[in-house]
Parts: structure tokens; sequence; C-alpha cells
């Protein structure tokens, strides 16, 4: 006689904010502000609320991210964006970066629906400005009280890596050291001291966006560095393949993620020792496979 586990499934219950009678704007915004996490933009922060433009108009919200300098221009939409979302999401990201430029800017839509015609709109934009786009949906629980999630529908555009071209715009170590910090600059150099282990020729490429690796006079991004106030990035050049996933998952980063065949991991201060010698397994994996 078999027994099954006996499992009770019921469709959530989507609720349309828009069509809400107890729901306005101001309370999303405010739930959103209190819990910045439910996004899923990282470890940000809420700096402000109904910001005051020099045009007039008033920004949903303005957050930050807490290890670094970069800020998210949010504007929140009940129900299906439309022309003049989108342009106010843009006008107060452009006057934001203006007014403040010491910081990096990102201008992010959430809205109930983005249908297809403005999903293409937008993500003509964002080839060209730090644009991200938020589906919210808001589901009933059983006791009547109301959940948000927030899906990402659009991310930031990436930048290809050519080795071809990767002498564009450099720069050099006062550069970054101006732009990121000292400290972070120790720990791209105990990471790349390691390259040097198993390739004496490497060199560090300093580049307005990023670091690279020169060999033997060529650049080779197998590694690229990129550099905030507190911490970096380390993007490895690799092909995803199940044992890398699961030594990955095994090792002591928590945040990793996978995109144009990168893995890419996160370095500070407290990374640990056992941290940086994965990372170095991992460099010297990629460096022979592009080699």
């Amino acid at each position: 006689m078999s027994t099954q586990a006996s499992v009770l499934f019921s469709p959530l219950k989507v609720v349309k904010l828009q069509d809400h009678p107890g729901i306005s704007e101001a309370c999303i915004q405010q739930v959103m502000f209190d819990h910045p996490s439910l996004l899923g933009l990282g470890k940000i922060y809420g700096r402000d609320k109904e910001r005051v433009q020099p045009s007039g108009g008033r920004l949903d919200l303005l957050f930050q991210e807490e290890d670094s300098n970069t800020r998210y221009e949010v504007e929140v939409q009940l129900g299906a964006t439309d022309e003049t979302h989108i342009i106010r999401t843009i006008e107060y990201w452009d006057l934001e970066r203006k007014r403040y430029p010491q910081y990096e800017h990102v201008a992010v839509i959430v809205a109930e629906e983005i249908t297809a015609r403005f999903f293409n709109v937008i993500s003509l934009f964002n080839s060209n400005i730090p644009l991200i786009a938020l589906k919210m949906t808001a589901i009933e629980n059983p006791d009547g009280t109301l959940g948000l999630m927030f899906t990402k529908v659009l991310d930031l555009a990436t930048t290809a890596f050519d080795d071809e071209d990767a002498t564009a715009e450099l720069t050099d170590l006062s550069y970054w050291e101006k732009n990121s910090s000292k400290e972070v600059l120790k720990l791209v150099d105990s990471i790349f001291a390691r390259v040097k282990a198993f390739e004496p020729n490497a060199t560090l490429s300093y580049n307005k966006f990023y670091l690279g690796i020169w060999i033997n006079g060529k650049p080779n991004n197998f590694v690229v560095f990129r550099l905030r106030r507190r911490y970096f990035h380390a993007e490895i050049k690799l092909e995803r393949t199940p044992e890398t996933d699961e030594l990955v998952e095994q090792s002591v980063f928590e945040e990793v993620s996978y995109k144009d065949r990168r893995y890419k991991f996160r370095v500070d201060s407290q990374t640990s020792e056992e941290g940086f010698e994965f990372l170095s397994s991992l460099l010297e994996k990629s460096y022979k496979a592009n080699a």
C-alpha cells in the first residue's frame, strides 16, 4: 500500500490595486519605503519620499545602496504603465543625476502591468539609460491582508566585453582611488596576486567602468572587476555547468549571479581566506578555458 502526503493547493488571489477601494498609491509607496528589500534591488534603504523637483513635480521614492554611491529614482503607478509614467521616471532620474553628479543614478519604473507596447519602448531607453522595470503584484492572504511581490521584467543593460576594443577609455590608479577607495583596491590587488601566481605576465588594466586583465600586452578579460566604494564584483568568465554551479553553491559566497557567461561574486573586507582561495581556483580554471 503506497502512501502519499496530502498537500492542499489553492490558487493565489491576485488583487488589482488600482481598483481596490482601500488602497492608494501613497499607501503602496509607504510599504515600499518601509520594506525596500521587497524590490529585489539589493541592500538599499529609503532616502526620501515625494521628493520635490525643480520642475515642480515630485519623485515618488529615492533609495540608495548601503555600501555604494548608487541611487535609485523610483516612480510608482497603480494599474498599467503609460507614456506619462515613463516620461516622469526618466525626467526625475535626469534631474537627480544633474543635481547630484557624485552619485550613480538608476531609474526604476514600477507598475502593476507593463504592456508589450510599453515594454518595447522602455527596452529602447534601456540601451542608453540605466533603467529597471518592476512588475508589482498584490496577493490577498487568507486572513484578508495583502502581500506585495515585485518581478524584475527589465534589468540594467550590461556592457559586453570585447577584447578587441578593451583599450577604450583607459584610466589609471588615481582615477579609481577617487571613484572607489584604497581599501577596495587593496582587495583587488590581493585577488590579482593570485592571478600572477599562475600567469606572471598578467597586468591590471584600469578602464573607466572596470578593471581588466592584460597578458603580454594584449587584453584578456577572463575576469573583470567592477569597483564600488566598499566592495567590488569579480566577474569570472566561465561556461555555466552543473559542476561549477554546485561548487559555487557550496562556497562561502551567498550572493552569486550568472549573466553574459560570467559568474559574479561580491568581494569585501569580510570575505574570508577560504573565499579568496575559492575565487583563485575559479580564476585559474577560467584562464585555462579562455586561453
